[in-house]
């Protein structure tokens, strides 16, 4: 069961500050792991910004989730020198592994899989990140063994 926070938003004045919108975003997921409907209902009544609004600069930022995510975030690059060096096939392998599509996450919660345009670590290409772990220069089975050791609860 999820525990529902209230923002700390009390000593703040907002009306007309649409400029604070993103940082009121990034304090909401960061509590509760995505932008819950319940939240972006309470910065649009504290801040005045309407809710179409919100949901537009929610849904037009990458960094945004709308959706819960696993324990695990893994972002697969699918940069340039990501994608010339097989990415595509690293990110199919992954899929196929933990049974689930790119943005989608596994039935016991634990993965989440999502293509990022960079992870801004070329010379590693490919590569893919979980949560704050970067992995590089992965062959698919490579990547595969990878996920394979976080759902042993090894990491590396």
């Amino acid at each position: 069961m999820h525990t529902h926070r209230r923002y700390n938003f009390k000593n703040q004045h907002f009306a007309g500050q649409e400029g604070r919108l993103i940082p009121l975003l990034q304090q909401a997921q960061t509590e509760d792991g995505y932008l819950r409907r319940e939240r972006l209902e309470e910065i649009h009544k504290l801040s005045g910004i309407p809710l179409a609004h919100i949901y537009g600069v929610a849904t037009f930022y990458a960094q945004f989730r709308l959706k819960p995510v696993g324990k695990f975030l893994l972002r697969a690059c699918h940069g340039t020198a990501c994608h010339v060096s097989g990415a595509v096939e690293l990110s199919q392998a992954v899929e196929k592994h933990l049974g689930v599509p790119n943005g989608e996450t596994t039935a016991d919660r634990m993965f989440s899989i999502e293509t990022v345009s960079c992870l801004g670590c070329c010379s590693l290409a490919p590569a893919m990140m979980i949560n704050g772990a970067t992995f590089g220069n992965l062959s698919p089975s490579a990547a595969v063994k990878v996920v394979k050791k976080y759902q042993k609860g090894e990491r590396s």
